[in-house]
């Protein structure tokens, strides 16, 4: 099930493969999540000393919390990735150009998954050429409805 998603991932970036980590979160962070407190649009990932971090991933903590914490609503938060995985991600994005980018937030058994993508960034002809598509396949779309009605 989704929490949130990042649309504006898809109309900046070619997501090439997409890869599902944990999140390291404190308890008032998770309570947030839960209440849909939080934002992934400006976020992103970096690689730092062989782990994966999300940066930027806002979470605006509950006034009802515990007290005794003091909130930081943009920390960076480490992300868990299996070693393979995450040697996989350090190679491509270091020699091949890619970079990492949050998608999906969602929960899976009841834990808060991160869905990060491998993207590579789109040039602003690549982004006019993908909204007429759309456009086109819209206006398919709606010719098809005005001919079965």
């Amino acid at each position: 099930m989704s929490i949130t998603d990042n649309k504006k991932a898809f109309h900046d970036y070619f997501v090439e493969e997409r890869y599902e980590a944990g999140l390291a979160l404190q308890g008032w962070e998770v309570k947030a999540i839960r209440a849909g407190r939080m934002n992934i649009k400006e976020s992103y990932v970096i690689i730092r000393n062989g782990e994966i971090f999300l940066i930027g991933m806002h979470i605006t903590p509950l006034p009802t919390a515990s007290k005794h914490v003091s909130p930081d609503p943009t920390r960076t938060r480490k992300l868990l990735l299996h070693a393979i995985e995450i040697n996989k991600l350090i190679g491509k994005v270091e020699r091949a150009g890619y970079t990492l980018i949050p998608l999906d937030l969602h929960y899976k058994n009841g834990r808060i998954k991160l869905e990060i993508g491998l993207a590579k960034g789109k040039k602003q002809h690549d982004k006019r050429q993908d909204s007429l598509e759309k456009d086109s396949k819209r206006e398919a779309m709606r010719a098809m409805k005005e001919r079965q009605r």
